[in-house]
């Protein structure tokens, strides 16, 4: 259980900040990156909800993943360490569930020809700013993982690279299913 009864604790001040094993990183370590970005992500998707709730099933997708995010968050806040217990981990049922979520999603839809703009209604234009953002999340993800001293969990890589996807369907579905997708004409203004 988490207790939060001081906002601020002024430990910061100094430019560090604490992961959750208690050692002391600079604000702008690449871990800290990593998993201040999953939050930006997770806010991202707290906007869209704004614009979900006349479509219950993919809001509670996106509370779900939410909850998803906060657990990444916190599996990358705590590097895995041979020896020690294990905390929080992000598993592979929870990549599996957004992978029947976009195939449940991605059925309703027409096959997509040509490339789409993000835009349409404000749900699916605010999905699209969401999977950019998840997508950045990712590429820093991956180059924390890439860094000999350093540990990832595979399996929150791997559910940041389903949740862009799952971003991408989720915003056809709030655009009619793809009905108000806004397609890319190449060269069009050429």
């Amino acid at each position: 259980m988490v207790v939060l009864n001081r906002i601020y604790t002024k430990t910061g001040d100094d430019g560090t900040t604490a992961l959750g094993t208690g050692e002391r990183r600079p604000k702008y370590d690449l871990r800290i990156e990593a998993y201040g970005t999953v939050d930006e992500t997770n806010a991202a998707i707290g906007v869209v909800r704004l614009h979900t709730r006349d479509m219950p099933e993919l809001d509670a997708m996106l509370g779900r993943i939410q909850n998803d995010l906060f657990d990444l968050g916190a599996d990358l806040a705590v590097p895995e360490r041979e020896g020690k217990a294990e905390r929080l981990r992000v598993v592979a049922s929870q990549v599996e569930r957004l992978e029947r979520d976009i195939d449940r999603l991605n059925d309703k839809l027409a096959p997509l020809t040509s490339f789409v703009l993000p835009g349409g209604t404000p749900a699916a234009a605010h999905l699209h700013v969401a999977r950019t953002i998840c997508r950045r999340a990712e590429r820093v993800i991956v180059e924390l993982a890439a860094r000999p001293a350093e540990t990832v969990n595979a399996a929150g890589i791997h559910y940041m690279n389903r949740l862009s996807d799952f971003l991408f369907v989720a915003s056809r579905a709030a655009n009619g299913n793809g009905a108000g997708d806004v397609l890319w004409v190449p060269g069009q203004n050429r």
